[in-house]
């Protein structure tokens, strides 16, 4: 029961937009080249992407709220033009938490469940909220790329949305996507285990090998690292799947761990322990 806790109280705070507690001021944004006029911006909170044109700039997904400056800088020494678009990927805070920043430049963009948790869990109103929704994905069109913004549910969240830059063969996964480490996914607002690796292994064969990733969390990778990642979650929901349908207890399951291949993919929010409670949770309901 304690761990159990633990973890309502790590899912409760990680699906918040609160940042009072943390202290931004060393916080570094990082710009690194992608492909195609494609950049990631690495800083602190979920990767974020920035699309380059003489026509203005499209933002993907954009941190938290204190880091708006800084991110506002990188974007400038990548081209100093407009902001045309944003998109948010999902609701969580370190995606959105830029939004009230942003939103008075250009339009945000996201899945309809990505405005209703904004506005309903994260609190937000105003220019935070998206102003442009979708039921399955929209695509927009800027200089010459064709961005394709597509919605995959009830995976990490309700609202997940993947966005693919099809001229620079540029996937920006959002959370369906935590590079060399365990995912968190949020049963509280719409996630599944089940769906989350059902998802995941879609967009792997939609897309074509030589694809490069940027991830919600971790490092810019390819399809590559994504096939780890697969691999990792599809090891993990068939082990943990198979101990609760055999009648296994939680402290049975818990005392066996995830194994030693995946002994190293535990992190500062979802460690081994955090993980396999997440599976245990939700692959109860299934049996």
């Amino acid at each position: 029961m304690k761990n159990i806790s633990a973890l309502v109280l790590l899912l409760i705070g990680l699906s918040l937009p609160s940042h009072a507690a943390r202290d931004f001021s060393k916080i570094k944004i990082n710009a690194q080249p992608v492909a195609g006029g494609v950049y990631m911006l690495s800083g602190s909170g979920g990767n974020i992407g920035v699309f380059a044109t003489d026509e203005g700039l499209v933002l993907i997904d954009d941190q938290f709220a204190p880091l708006a400056a800084k991110i506002e800088a990188a974007m400038k020494t990548i081209k100093a033009v407009p902001l045309k678009y944003i998109v948010n990927t999902h609701y969580h805070g370190d995606h959105t938490g830029g939004n009230g920043h942003f939103g008075k430049q250009a339009p945000i963009f996201a899945h309809k469940n990505v405005r209703k948790r904004v506005k309903e869990d994260n609190k937000k109103s105003g220019v935070d909220l998206p102003v442009v929704t979708y039921d399955h994905g929209v695509t927009i069109y800027l200089g010459d790329e064709e961005i394709q913004v597509m919605h995959f549910p009830n995976g990490h969240t309700d609202g997940d949305s993947i966005v693919y830059f099809k001229k620079a063969n540029v996937l920006h996964m959002g959370d369906l996507f935590f590079q060399g480490r365990f995912p968190y996914i949020d049963l509280n607002a719409g996630g599944s285990v089940k769906g989350y690796l059902a998802n995941i292994k879609k967009i792997a064969n939609h897309f074509s090998p030589d694809v490069k990733i940027i991830p919600g969390h971790g490092t810019l990778t390819d399809m590559k690292g994504l096939m780890e990642f697969i691999d990792m979650v599809e090891y993990s929901v068939n082990k943990v799947d198979a101990a609760v349908h055999e009648g296994a207890d939680s402290g049975e399951i818990m005392a066996n761990g995830i194994g030693d291949k995946y002994k190293d993919w535990g992190w500062n929010f979802i460690s081994e322990e955090r993980w396999l409670e997440t599976l245990i949770t939700d692959l109860k309901k299934s049996k």
